[in-house]
């Protein structure tokens, strides 16, 4: 179900059990061959197509499009929220389905800038409502839940998420290709290894100056929508141990 489709009362009666979800992404550079709403197209996407998936099974709110995306603002075009803001505005969100008595809520992520505030807000909330035990608070970013797209496609090289990279180009390629510039007068840049394992601070401009990371020039349309099955196959996966949580366990 999508939150934006339902009038208050039909919200009112879903059992408190019901997962809702709150998709977070952005608007940001994605070099020059790719549109700004790069981020936002691709999560929204994966949401359409879990909800096709879970229907009744789940809530699912608007999109959230602006981000954190303060290490893109060297490039027009890049809206950000500051940090402590998007911080505070995820919390907010949490808060007041909490306040609605709904016990499982996951931020379903597709940004890269978002992943710290994230994790964090999931933190904070847990701790405002320490007495709540059979609260569910997840912080999920869909590249990171296991998928191996190039077992299904030989031709996908990359192996992490990048920026404007073979994946991203590849799926925005299958789902709008109108807005994708010619990938192959792209060059690779290339991930590197700075400081490994240690978590460097950075900005875009620090590591490439086109504002791409990964080779765009390995994309095509047939490996974004493999991209996109197995993404939404593994954000199912998630959702499904969600609704099956016994309510109070640490196991899901």
């Amino acid at each position: 179900m999508f939150l934006s489709d339902l009038k208050w009362t039909e919200v009112d009666r879903l059992s408190r059990d019901t997962p809702v979800i709150f998709p977070l992404a952005a608007l940001e550079q994605h070099g020059r061959h790719m549109p700004v709403f790069t981020d936002s197209l691709l999560t929204n996407e994966l949401v359409r197509r879990t909800e096709a998936a879970l229907g009744e099974r789940i809530l699912i709110a608007p999109l959230m499009w602006l981000g954190n995306s303060h290490h893109h603002l060297d490039f027009p075009g890049t809206l950000s929220a500051d940090p402590r803001v998007y911080l505070d505005l995820l919390n907010g969100l949490l808060e007041n389905f909490v306040d609605h008595g709904f016990t499982r809520l996951v931020f379903l992520n597709g940004h890269g800038g978002n992943d710290v505030p994230g994790k964090q807000a999931v933190f904070e909330t847990r701790q405002h409502y320490r007495d709540r035990s059979e609260l569910l608070l997840l912080f999920a970013t869909y590249w990171h839940l296991g998928a191996e797209p190039w077992l299904r496609h030989p031709g996908i090289r990359q192996r992490v998420m990048g920026h404007a990279c073979e994946w991203e180009t590849s799926m925005v390629m299958s789902l709008r290709p109108e807005l994708v510039g010619d990938p192959r007068r792209t060059k690779e840049v290339p991930f590197g290894n700075s400081f490994e394992p240690a978590s460097r601070g950075w900005i875009m401009s620090d590591r490439s100056e086109p504002g791409h990371v990964g080779d765009p020039r390995e994309a095509s349309a047939e490996k974004g929508e493999i991209l996109f099955d197995c993404f939404t196959e593994k954000i199912v996966n998630l959702l499904n141990r969600v609704i099956a949580w016994d309510g109070q366990s640490w196991e899901g």
